[in-house]
């Protein structure tokens, strides 16, 4: 039976200023903008333990999970270095609104974007049960 194998893309439609939207992932996020305007993340840049996986789910119709943003959709980006990234998002006044937090996959941490999606950045590790945080 042919399957899904991974994640291809992710696309949303912007509610504003797309252009202004990107830019704004590229500063504070670090997404590297191709010319044409989307990025291309490569699984082979990144430096994990876990050698790059992604996590697909679909959320209860009255999940809180994505709150306080109102979209339907929250994409969790896979960073190198969670810790630092918050400092840097803290100086350029972001939205931080939850974590960071350590579980046994990896620390999480949530800011909202500037058009008030709820955007999950993950610091990957090995699950492991002895890592969970009680």
């Amino acid at each position: 039976m042919a399957r899904i194998t991974g994640i291809g893309g992710i696309f949303f439609k912007s509610r504003r200023d797309s252009a202004a939207l990107s830019a704004w992932y590229q500063k504070h996020l670090g997404i590297p903008l191709e010319s044409w305007g989307g990025a291309v993340l490569r699984w082979p840049d990144d430096t994990a333990e876990d050698k790059g996986l992604t996590v697909w789910n679909v959320a209860d119709k009255d999940t809180q999970w994505f709150s306080p943003s109102d979209s339907n959709f929250m994409i969790n980006y896979r960073v190198d270095d969670l810790e630092a990234l918050i400092a840097q998002l803290r100086a350029a006044d972001v939205e931080i609104v939850g974590g960071p937090e350590a579980h046994e996959n990896g620390k999480f941490a949530w800011v909202m974007d500037p058009e008030g999606n709820k955007v999950e950045l993950w610091e990957p590790k090995l699950f492991d049960a002895k890592n969970k945080q009680e």
